[in-house]
């Protein structure tokens, strides 16, 4: 729909004097698109995969978090567009906030685009997640190589069945594959998400 806010819903579901999170409006575009995968420590432990798409992340909670086996086929639920400043956000997200809990930056970086068409030609990436599958290469700290996305359920944002699977391609490069994640250290502060959560009790 023309004129949506694309963030309408980040923004409904948040009080922002008391998250922390970033409200969005301010983030730049880059020469490269970005993604991050963040842990969140919420009611369940998961890993967020946001890839820059446009203006925003398009996001997936991610339960076991991406694979570096491409034998590995990882759940991957679609949940709102985050703003790109979201890339930055590590800390504690009040108790009784939507998604309450410490979330730290396990790894970050840029993606190249690779979907195409039968005929070999370039599709944009927005396009090829329209259409339920995109492949990229990821070039992150500890994510690295050639990923794609599959959706194999559901049909549209917002019906409560969409699902998707994170899967490394065969061939597309080495790296790591996700941790332990309570024994993860984040990429930009190289803190735990227990060092994260006792930083911000202090404070």
């Amino acid at each position: 729909m023309a004129g949506r806010d694309p963030l309408r819903e980040h923004r409904g579901k948040r009080d922002f004097g008391r998250t922390g999170e970033p409200r969005g409006g301010d983030g730049a575009s880059g020469d490269r698109p970005r993604f991050v995968v963040q842990i969140h420590d919420a009611s369940t432990m998961h890993f967020d995969f946001r890839l820059q798409v446009g203006d925003v992340l398009k996001s997936w909670s991610v339960p076991k978090g991406p694979s570096a086996d491409p034998k590995d086929k990882r759940l991957a639920v679609p949940t709102e567009d985050h703003p790109l400043e979201y890339e930055e956000f590590e800390g504690v997200i009040a108790r009784g906030e939507y998604g309450g809990g410490t979330v730290i930056v396990w790894d970050h970086g840029t993606y190249e685009p690779l979907s195409h068409d039968r005929e070999g030609r370039p599709v944009g990436f927005a396009e090829s997640l329209e259409r339920g599958h995109a492949t990229f290469r990821l070039n992150g700290s500890k994510l690295r190589g050639a990923y794609a996305l599959t959706r194999f359920r559901g049909e549209r944002r917002g019906d409560g069945e969409e699902a998707w699977l994170l899967v490394k391609r065969a061939g597309g490069g080495s790296g790591q594959g996700a941790p332990d994640p309570r024994r993860a250290r984040s990429a930009k502060t190289g803190r735990t998400l227990a060092q994260v959560a006792s930083d911000a009790a202090r404070h």
